[in-house]
């Protein structure tokens, strides 16, 4: 099960050098120049999270397995992608491929770098990707209408549903305004995902600032939390470049150092990671073992059977149940088999909606 995020922003904002520092390699060319990023690249990274270090710990485990989320290095939007400028319809079509947006906004001067639009103001930039997001949605849209018009002539049932599905959606990218913001009921969550609208993608606005203000932000990244309240969005703020260096330190302790030298507690990667992770409303399980500890993705809403399907599709099929230990009860016991002891492992059925740090061993047969 791959869940990813496309890292999307203008030519020349840091969205590369995010990228090589995510998967902490030199995979995706960062230079000073629009479109240095043909081809999109892909990497994926470990979700910190502290949970499983300590159930490794308690389960005496021989090897940590976190699990990963995958990041789309896009190269860089220009005014007119929509209609094919620069290289417009290869990136869009790269943009549709992913579940989520990190829009990276260049919030920083240095006359060294040059900026697309000449000057720094990143709602602008903003609102030109959004702009261009909305406009190839426009012209999907005209080719889903005219499709389920013809449907509709034809006497298909659904195909009245997707129109007046369709009419709010025009409606709402007509004014301007993201697909995401159209209300859509649970029985139209199906039909609105088909039309794969790149302005419905949830998203993530990521601040590129200097180092000097990578701990308190500035006058921009003010604006950008303003922007991301009023629409409901997410934002956090990074370095780029000091993110690209903490990513070149070989130990933990060093990067500690590092982070503790410039008032940070954490790399600004982790926070992206943890808020990407969220924007795709999941959520993480665990399995432990003397051989591993390891973390698992599921979305939230899920139950045990599809929990035990992201291990094996054999465990979803021949599911009986599943033996869970929420993850405060099995630190609070000191491990396994004291929880058991306990009494704090449960016999959880398929009904059962999984919950954020469960601990399972899944019980099936095939």
């Amino acid at each position: 099960m791959g869940f990813n995020c496309g890292i999307v922003g203008l030519p020349n904002v840091g969205k590369s050098t995010l990228f090589n520092a995510l998967t902490a390699t030199a995979a995706a060319q960062a230079a000073n120049f629009p479109f240095c990023t043909i081809e999109p690249n892909v990497g994926r990274v470990a979700v910190p999270d502290d949970r499983l270090n300590k159930i490794a710990e308690l389960g005496k485990s021989a090897s940590i397995i976190p699990t990963q989320l995958e990041f789309v290095d896009i190269a860089g939007l220009v005014k007119g992608a929509s209609k094919g400028e620069g290289l417009g319809n290869q990136f869009l079509a790269n943009i549709r491929e992913t579940d989520a947006i990190i829009h990276v906004l260049r919030c920083f001067e240095d006359g060294d770098i040059t900026h697309v639009d000449g000057s720094v103001d990143p709602i602008r930039d903003a609102e030109t990707i959004e702009m261009e997001l909305i406009l190839a949605d426009m012209d999907t849209l005209e080719k889903h209408i005219a499709n389920a018009e013809k449907k509709a002539r034809g006497q298909d049932k659904d195909a009245k549903a997707q129109l007046d599905l369709m009419a709010r959606v025009k409606d709402v990218l007509e004014a301007g305004k993201p697909a995401r913001n159209v209300d859509v009921d649970e029985d139209e969550r199906r039909m609105f995902k088909n039309l794969q609208l790149l302005s419905s993608k949830p998203i993530l606005y990521v601040c590129n600032v200097n180092e000097d203000d990578a701990a308190q932000g500035n006058e921009w990244t003010k604006k950008v939390a303003a922007k991301a309240e009023a629409e409901g969005a997410e934002y956090t703020i990074i370095c780029a470049a000091i993110e690209a260096e903490i990513s070149q330190l070989e130990t933990a302790e060093d990067k500690k150092e590092f982070l503790e030298s410039i008032g940070l507690e954490e790399p600004g990667l982790n926070k992206i990671i943890r808020k990407g992770y969220a924007l795709l409303n999941l959520m993480t399980f665990f399995t432990v073992g003397p051989k591993e500890a390891r973390a698992w993705t599921v979305r939230k809403g899920s139950k045990a059977p599809q929990a035990a399907g992201a291990i094996h599709t054999d465990f979803e099929k021949g599911f009986i149940r599943a033996e869970t230990i929420a993850y405060d009860d099995f630190v609070a016991a000191g491990g396994e088999q004291a929880a058991k002891e306990a009494g704090k492992m449960r016999q959880e059925g398929k009904e059962y909606l999984c919950k954020d740090g469960d601990i399972y061993l899944f019980r099936f047969n095939v």
